[in-house]
């Protein structure tokens, strides 16, 4: 037998034996699921048909809006004759000679948007006129040397530069390439034929060659979880691209039955691996390829098999997905710790179904809510070549989202104790006052930033106090000079910094004594910072006590001890907001508090003056991503310890 055909069953005995042993309580879908039951519940070759094709077109018609149909057509048809971007070495070469990776990612990904956008208008006007466009398309795909980025280059061998043809590695983008063509093929089907009958093959040998075959056959690479690292976002965003191609590509019974059940063995990975609380802890701008990436893997799954394979009534599944709802603050603003924006334009139909899948009228709501606020239905949807599994069941049901009632969660409080992550807000139900986001956990999490101990205060649904987010990724940006970059250091999140000295990266550098207390009255997260910092900080304790007190006020309440004074400590805020100080120990916060917003917010900030003397910052914002939020400047609010006593305690108040 080929050694691709099958999985080793000492391989799989081995794998599932850990699983069990790591976390007894959670579902295992790769024992749930053995594969000879997959051999009974997966369908034939060419029997599974999930959306309508273009032969179907008529049932497109019956169910898409009509002003979204014209819409897409009208979106593809701005391709015909649209100059194709090219992919030069050189351009390769960037990420490796000056750590620039967006300019090949904005040609590539933009190949593939165009790709996306003409399937779908061919599929829903059905003459004919794309057919060519789309031909010249997929063979220009399936002539590039490699479907991932530069920037992933690491998996190979060779590492980074250019990529070796001989040694086929799956990213991202790699998966997310193959699903694009492979859900071609299926919408298109023998209507590429009749441009050449060799395009369907290629496909298909590309398929198989580049991602098939590769994931059937290794369990190296990282992503997987068979290894020592640790898995993210990667492991359920390449599987359920991953099982797209196998349920629609893979001819073989028995090898597709193999491929279906090693995807589940590598889900189960990322499954043990979260939080029990559904805690995203790489942020609500990747809960969107996380948790809701496991969801596109469970629906893929249980649509092929009638829904044989049906786990949406698992409490850790039904925990992710609330999760969207437990970070939200106010409109398209969510807590953003991690590698996230305040601002996220998630996928209205992705909570929809999410959200019907788990039975989460809250979740729907929300939904229905993102609709309205994005103006879902009213121009074409967007097409990103990562979206298009996503886009064909957001037209079709597009109509039942629109019509919805909508409902934002505003919920009081919310706590998550796996990761350590507390938001109270003033009133329930309202963006009225205050809300507060603090958060504990340890400096070596997913997407992580040095911010143990941080927190963010928004007022009547704007933000006041900062998680300034991330830049535009770089080649620095995952990389051991990743906290070299000032967004990432605690020294500019809303910490102390002890002896001149910041917090440092790493597991061991951790909360202690996180306790979480609310009541009708507020809500409070109280923890131990000093051990997120290094030995130089020369720092027992630093006791950190963050409450919301409703109607009210935030208070900031801090008692330390050192160990020794070599330096005045700070203790830092941001904020985009300008500071005066009116009197002494009375700050004035006044602004814009966001570049998406017009309007103007105000707040007063108490602080011991007799303690601290203070100073506030003009900090230069010029990275683009970063300026999209904030403009062209932040501020930080520094307040210096004026003694060098070895113990105190102070009090800030926000009000």
């Amino acid at each position: 037998m080929c050694k691709s055909l099958l999985v080793p069953a000492v391989f799989i005995a081995l794998i599932s034996a850990t699983l069990s042993a790591a976390q007894s309580d959670r579902i295992l879908l790769a024992e749930a699921f053995p594969l000879e039951k997959l051999v009974e519940l997966l369908p034939e070759h060419g029997e599974w048909r999930p959306f309508p094709t273009i032969d179907e077109r008529q049932q497109w018609h019956a169910l898409v809006p009509a002003a979204l149909i014209q819409a897409h057509i009208e979106e593809g048809s701005e391709n015909l004759g649209a100059e194709w971007p090219a992919l030069p070495a050189t351009l390769t070469l960037e990420f490796v000679r000056n750590g620039n990776r967006a300019n090949f990612e904005q040609r590539s990904f933009r190949r593939r948007e165009i790709l996306a956008e003409m399937v779908l208008a061919e599929v829903l006007e059905g003459r004919s006129r794309f057919l060519d466009p789309i031909a010249d398309a997929i063979w220009s795909i399936c002539e590039e040397s490699d479907w991932g980025v530069p920037a992933h280059l690491s998996m190979q061998k060779a590492g980074y530069g250019l990529p070796d043809i001989s040694e086929p590695t799956v990213d991202l983008f790699t998966a997310e390439t193959g699903a694009l063509l492979a859900w071609t093929d299926y919408l298109l089907h023998n209507r590429l034929d009749t441009v050449s009958p060799l395009l369907r093959r290629r496909i298909a040998y590309e398929l198989d060659r580049r991602i098939i075959t590769p994931i059937l056959d290794q369990t190296d690479f990282w992503w997987m979880g068979f290894g020592e690292e640790a898995v993210n976002n990667w492991n359920p965003w390449i599987n359920s691209n991953y099982l797209a191609v196998v349920l629609l590509i893979e001819p073989e019974p028995a090898r597709r039955a193999a491929a279906v059940h090693k995807s589940l063995l590598t889900l189960d990975r990322f499954i043990q691996s979260y939080h029990a609380d559904g805690g995203c802890d790489e942020g609500p701008t990747y809960w969107g390829r996380a948790a809701a990436s496991l969801f596109d893997c469970l629906d893929l799954l249980h649509n092929a098999t009638d829904g044989g394979i049906d786990v949406f009534s698992d409490p850790l599944i039904r925990n992710m997905a609330r999760f969207i709802a437990n970070a939200h603050i106010d409109a398209d603003f969510f807590i953003n710790f991690a590698d996230a924006a305040p601002q996220i334009s998630h996928d209205p139909s992705l909570v929809y179904r999410f959200g019907k899948a788990v039975e989460d009228p809250q979740l729907t709501a929300f939904a229905a809510h993102l609709a309205r606020q994005q103006n879902f239905g009213q121009g074409a949807l967007a097409a990103q070549f990562g979206r298009l599994p996503r886009l064909l069941p957001a037209l079709l049901t597009a109509s039942e989202l629109m019509q919805h009632p909508p409902a934002q969660p505003h919920l009081a409080d919310v706590w998550l104790p796996d990761i350590q992550v507390m938001t109270a807000r003033s009133k329930a139900g309202s963006a009225e006052g205050f809300f507060l986001a603090a958060k504990g956990g340890h400096n070596a999490e997913n997407h992580n930033h040095n911010d143990v101990g941080s927190f963010i205060v928004y007022r009547n649904g704007l933000p006041l106090l900062i998680d300034i987010g991330v830049g535009t990724y770089t080649r620095q940006t995952f990389s051991p000079d990743r906290y070299k970059i000032w967004t990432m250091q605690s020294g500019y999140h809303n910490l102390p910094t002890i002896n001149g000295v910041m917090q440092k990266e790493g597991q061991r550098f951790a909360a202690r004594d996180v306790r979480y207390f609310v009541d009708t009255n507020g809500a409070e997260l109280t923890l131990d910072i000093a051990g997120a910092y290094p030995d130089s900080a020369a720092v027992k304790t630093w006791k950190r006590r963050i409450r919301l007190l409703r109607g009210r006020e935030v208070q900031l309440i801090e008692r330390y001890e050192l160990a020794q004074w070599r330096e005045p400590f700070t203790v830092n805020l941001m904020t985009a907001l300008s500071a005066a100080e009116i009197r002494p120990g009375v700050i004035e916060l006044t602004g814009i508090p966001h570049a998406g917003t017009e309007q103007t917010l105000a707040a007063e900030l108490l602080y011991p003056a007799d303690l601290f003397s203070f100073k506030a910052e003009r900090i230069a914002v010029d990275d683009g991503q970063l300026q999209k939020n904030w403009g062209d400047h932040v501020f930080r609010l520094v307040f210096r310890a004026k003694n060098n006593k070895l113990r105190g305690e102070y009090t800030f108040r926000l009000r």
